[in-house]
């Protein structure tokens, strides 16, 4: 098992290998290294100190001739030289299944170390003397693996030392015990033999406890005053975790303010990794209650803290900080004011179901800890005078006072799991509801009672469904057999109790909407079978008695969809009392039909002017049958012929009731859905298909014509009516295998299509202020005015949905996209992208916008005008749209850039040439969209651009030029490494050779790419494209210069004679021009190369000096491609002083008189124990 010391230095490292490697006998491990540290110990230590150092990841090794004649300062220089430059890589931070273990076997390494040398070894003042110095020196080190890898072991070693402290300080007692009661005897009984023998023990003991408190002390004082506040959180979070144990195992020694306060200061650390640790450590000392006394002062300085820390960015450390603020109010009440509770309790309602649960139990433990003790004997009471009685009370009070009525499914949510038992005491609630009070006590006001109603509707749902509220849902969880078995058990109980008591509940609170509504909901959560097993037909009965009355009196919506829904949940045809149901339903719904039928044709009569009675008559019987349409199938009786005659008529006398109208088209568009689901199900005649073509087309006519209406509320309903619809009988429909649905296919013609794009830039896109001013003057209120947003974007997504589906024309989009920016609408937006619809839309959307602010501003535009950044903002926007998958999106960029070029040059300059074209400034809007072109791609977009370019072009450097300019630039960065020529773009045969590396998977882009051997750019073209463009004259290819030396740079800038241009004349071929442009441009890019190496060289030469100064200084530089200047102390002393104030935060040493017998020796290393001898006056300094 151990390392074979060899005069060479090198060493067979099988400790570190077999920590590794994760061995379970560990003990057996280190039994065998304390077997041969007691035949050699330097042998053995060596063995050990390469096993820090290999665990640190450095491949360098201690020779047994360096640990006799270096220092320990020396030797860590030298094993910092040794690290691996390539990787930052080391065994605590790499992944893999065999690292993830590494940590655990590391720490479990160092604690059987100690426990099995605590009786021996560890006392010989040669074995923790060396390996504590150096881990004190490794620590102070600036490479980040010896550091934290050090600190690491230290924190574990001190863990284990405080254990050996603490077993000692318990046999000291234990002597110190035997020997008073020794000593009290009687003379003639007294051992005097023993007495001796127990002073002696008792002062060996106090000698291994002074040496376990000097090692401790060196411990602290060397690495964790330090570490505590190193750089890196991980190193910071283990100081932390650690400095928790020791106060909790040996709370005799540690458990004092000047320990506490590094816990307290580390709490405002910006790391959530910390601050997490920080109360985790807390947990546990808090949750001993023997410890209370100890943390007051603490608990007094840093409560503040804790309590705004439930409130803390990271969802771990609130959860945490909740848990730990619930034992401190477990130990004492007094500590928290009520300002601190409420800031806790209003948690309940959060988003993120943890948070919420643990603020749940802090709720509890306070509101519904003091429960009414039962006296023995006496029988359990029941209901109203049940013991939870008062704490149900309680909660509803509860609930009142936050002021979130519409929120109570978060607030049984978050109580559940501590006070599930309490939530589910139901029959204490039907008590409080039905049963009349007794003698002195205060009954339930209204208010009280809707409050008690729903969240009694909100616990029957928690425990029927077994799954939070929405919004705090953790994705699907399988329940195990025990839930699935109480929620068993809860539904036949509810059901039990509710078939009984819903009735009278239903008929005491028939009247009141919000309480009715509410209790028609419980029978959804119901084991119908129990009404027959149970024998309960009598109650159902009573039930379907009282929801018919409820139709009948109540014309609320919200009401009548509660009892539609309530019916279609008793009418199961799986359950035996469905026949009994469906005859309720039946009757109730012939007697609406024909009340409707019978009021329509009187309000329809020729020549009567129909009075408001009739009209509320008609519009009541109306709202109850569209609501029940909504749940079941009304197709047996023949509503779209009415419901047609009644929205004709309105078209043509304009003076239809506004409600009538909604709920007609409402109540049509159930018609012709309920009809496509019977044709859609199974066999059907083709007379059926007719038919509902027929329908169908007469009712997207009818609310088409709707869309005109002066009501505003009247368009909105016919245009989300009409949306859906187009949606519905769209091309989609005979997807799936449903070909025998294509006769009902119906696109809308350019006059619909026009009035729904007119009817949304009219309707949506407007000024908050135009659409609240409508809403009765409630300008002000904000509620009206987010209910009016809600409207519009529900009115948006509607639009959308036909853009995402083809259902209307693609360019239509263009016009909704270009309103993005000016009134930030953004929902449904990106969703075009994932149909590759997006850059068949953003173009055109940018397209006219730049086409109305030319025609607003003139040619002559202001490029930093507002109107302007407002494009190159959208186009920012949609360019963010793509996504990181360029693959999937290569054509469509292509495309958007090559629609984008085109219509930049298309226009000439209107003042001549020589001037920029008329467009040219959307290539600055273009260059958006250059980042998602892929690398190939740049150059052959690149190569395109210049198609359109000429050499004069090329030269410009106005402002007026700048949009090209910043469109080739943006072309040309990230592109291949091969060097373009600036005015050609085209790159040397040789420099622009690909990797053969490329994947051949890669598609082919939209463009037709050129050749790479190519010399001009006019044999390149674009597919199915043939264009007469303006072609740049071909020019000579350049070798590339960038990765050239300065020799060779130098040498060319004196080309050969038939190279250099001399003084144009007026007959020079192009050729020749194009040339010496060429060359022009090419000596100014060398310069810059020139430039950018020498800022490079200069660099180079500033590392290395800082490196050998580092290297002189402390040798402890992590040599890596920047120096690391990182060290380890988080600049914080001034908010550490601030903490500081009021309490005795002096740093306390385990000082005990020192050991009588510690040996001074000459083999004790000066720098052992003494952090600043391995560290000159410049790292001292930062401490």
């Amino acid at each position: 098992m151990n390392g074979h010391y060899q005069e060479n230095g090198m060493e067979n490292l099988m400790l570190f290998e077999v920590v590794k490697m994760g061995k379970s006998a560990m003990q057996s491990v280190v039994d065998d290294w304390i077997e041969a540290y007691k035949t050699d110990r330097d042998m053995a230590l060596l063995d050990l100190i390469n096993f820090f150092i290999q665990c640190s990841g450095c491949k360098g090794v201690v020779s047994g001739e360096m640990f006799r004649n270096m220092q320990n300062s020396e030797i860590i220089r030298r094993m910092t030289e040794e690290f691996d430059e390539d990787s930052g890589d080391y065994p605590l931070t790499m992944a893999g299944p065999l690292w993830k273990k590494f940590k655990g076997s590391f720490c479990e390494f160092i604690a059987v170390l100690v426990r099995q040398c605590q009786y021996s070894i560890i006392y010989d003042e040669y074995l923790m003397d060396t390996v504590i110095s150096l881990l004190t020196g490794l620590s102070d080190s600036q490479v980040r693996a010896f550091r934290h890898t050090s600190t690491l072991a230290a924190m574990k070693l001190m863990t284990a030392l405080v254990n050996v402290a603490l077993n000692l300080s318990i046999n000291m007692d234990n002597t110190q015990r035997q020997y008073e009661t020794e000593r009290n005897k009687n003379v003639a009984k007294r051992a005097n033999d023993r007495l001796e023998l127990l002073l002696q023990k008792r002062k060996e003991l106090q000698e291994n406890q002074d040496e376990i408190e000097n090692m401790m002390n060196a411990i602290f004082k060397g690495v964790f005053v330090h570490r505590y506040r190193d750089a890196i959180a991980e190193i910071r979070a283990i100081t932390i975790e650690e400095i928790g144990m020791w106060m909790k195992l040996y709370s005799d020694a540690f458990l004092n303010d000047s320990y506490l306060k590094y816990v307290g200061w580390t709490m405002h650390d910006k790391q959530g990794e910390v601050r997490l640790k920080c109360l985790t450590a807390l947990q546990g000392l808090y949750y001993n209650r023997e410890l209370n006394t100890r943390l007051e002062l603490f608990t007094s300085r840093f409560k503040d803290r804790i309590v705004s820390m439930t409130l803390d960015k990271e969802y771990d450390v609130a959860v945490q900080a909740i848990k730990l603020l619930t034992l401190v109010l477990h130990s004492t009440d007094e500590v928290l004011s009520p300002e601190d509770c409420e800031s806790v309790y209003h948690l309940v309602y959060s988003a993120h179901r943890p948070v919420a649960i643990a603020a749940g139990e802090f709720l509890f433990k306070k509101l519904f800890s003091t429960r009414e003790p039962e006296e023995e004997g006496a029988p359990k009471r029941r209901g109203r005078q049940s013991p939870n009685a008062n704490l149900i009370k309680t909660t509803v009070f509860f609930f009142l006072e936050s002021e979130l009525h519409e929120h109570a499914a978060y607030l049984v949510d978050s109580l559940w799991e501590s006070g599930a038992d309490l939530l589910k005491d139901w029959e204490c609630m039907t008590s409080l509801l039905l049963d009349d009070p007794v003698p002195g006590e205060e009954a339930l006001t209204d208010r009280q009672e809707t409050a008690l109603i729903e969240i009694m509707l909100c616990t029957v749902r928690q425990a029927a469904e077994c799954h939070p509220p929405v919004g705090r849902g953790t994705g699907k969880r399988v329940m195990t057999a025990k839930e699935k078995k109480t929620q068993l058990d809860d539904r036949t109980r509810m059901t039990e109790l509710f078939a009984v008591t819903l009735p009278p509940l239903l008929a005491k609170y028939s009247i009141d909407t919000e309480k009715v509504t509410n209790l028609l909901q419980l029978p959804q959560f119901f084991d119908l079978d129990i009404y027959t097993t149970g024998r309960l037909e009598k109650h159902l009965e009573a039930l379907l008695r009282q929801i018919r009355e409820i139709v009948e009196k109540h014309t609320d919506t919200e009401v009548l969809e509660a009892c539609s829904k309530t019916y279609h949940a008793l009418c199961n045809e799986e359950f035996t009392i469905f026949n009994r149901v469906d005859i309720a339903r039946s009757q109730l719904l012939d007697e609406m039909v024909d009340k409707f039928n019978r009021l329509l044709e009187d309000f329809l009569q020729e020549g009567e002017e129909p009075d408001d009675d009739d009209a509320y008559q008609v519009l009541s019987t109306l709202k109850r049958i569209t609501a029940f349409h909504n749940a079941h199938d009304l197709s047996q009786w023949d509503l779209f012929s009415s419901n047609f005659k009644l929205l004709n008529t309105g078209i043509e006398n304009g003076d239809m009731p506004e409600q009538i109208v909604v709920h007609a088209l409402q109540c049509t568009h159930y018609v012709v859905l309920w009809y496509l689901a019977k044709v859609s199900e199974g066999s059907h005649r083709k007379e059926e298909l007719v038919s509902l073509r027929k329908q169908m087309r007469m009712f997207c006519l009818m609310c088409q014509r709707y869309l005109t209406n002066v009501n505003t509320t009247v368009k909105e309903q016919a245009f989300t009516i009409l949306c859906d619809v187009l949606l519905v009988f769209s091309h989609q429909m005979v997807s799936g295998g449903r070909e025998q649905l294509e006769p009902l296919v119906y696109s809308p013609d350019d006059s619909l299509q026009t009035e729904l794009l007119s009817f949304i830039l009219h309707h949506v896109f407007i000024d908050q202020d135009d659409d609240t001013g409508s809403t009765d003057g409630q300008q002000d209120d904000e509620a009206a005015k987010i209910e009016a947003l809600h409207k519009r974007r529900n009115l948006l997504a509607a639009y959308c949905k036909l853009i995402i589906y083809n259902v209307v024309e693609m360019n239509t989009g263009a016009d909704i996209f270009k309103q993005y920016m000016r009134v930030r609408m953004e929902k449904r937006f990106t969703q075009t992208r994932e149909i590759g619809s997006l850059e068949r839309t953003s173009n055109p959307g940018n397209l006219t916008l730049f086409h109305e602010m030319l025609s607003e501003l003139g040619t002559g535009f202001d490029r930093s005008s507002s109107a302007f950044c407002g494009i190159k903002e959208l186009a920012r926007r949609f360019s963010l749209t793509f996504g990181l998958d360029q693959v999937k999106t290569r054509d469509a960029i292509a495309m958007l850039h090559k629609d984008g070029i085109e219509f930049a040059f298309k226009e000439p300059s209107p003042q001549g040439e020589g001037n920029p074209p008329l467009h040219l400034a959307f290539l600055d809007i273009l260059s958006e969209f250059s980042s998602k072109l892929m690398r190939q791609d740049k150059r052959t977009v690149h190569m395109y651009l210049e198609r359109f370019m000429t050499f004069q072009m090329a030269l410009q450097r106005d402002d007026c030029w700048l949009p090209l300019i910043s469109y080739r630039n943006s072309l040309q960065a990230g592109g291949d490494d091969d060097t373009m020529s600036v005015v050609s773009g085209y790159s040397s045969r040789g420099s622009s050779v690909r990797s053969k590396k490329t994947k051949a998977a890669t598609p082919t882009c939209v463009f037709s790419l050129a050749e790479e051997s190519s010399s001009s750019s006019a044999d390149m073209s674009w597919q199915h494209q043939s264009m007469q463009t303006p072609v740049m004259m071909p020019s000579p290819h350049l070798t590339s210069t960038m990765m050239r030396g300065p020799g060779d740079m130098r040498e060319e800038q004196h080309p050969h004679p038939h190279t250099l241009p001399q003084t144009p004349q007026l007959h020079q071929t192009p050729i020749d021009y194009n040339t010496q442009v060429t060359w022009m441009l090419a000596q100014r890019q060398q310069e810059e190369v020139r430039q950018q190496q020498e800022r490079a060289m200069n660099y180079a030469k500033l590392r290395t000096n800082l490196q050998q100064a580092i290297r002189r200084g402390t040798g402890l530089m992590e040599e890596d491609e920047e120096p690391i200047v990182e060290d380890v102390m988080m600049s914080s002393e001034g908010r550490m002083e601030d903490l500081n104030e009021g309490m005795d935060f002096d740093t306390m040493d385990i000082d005990l008189p020192p050991s009588k017998n510690r040996r001074e020796r000459s083999e004790l290393k000066p720098d052992y124990f003494d952090p600043g001898s391995i560290m000159d006056e410049s790292v001292i300094a930062m401490f």
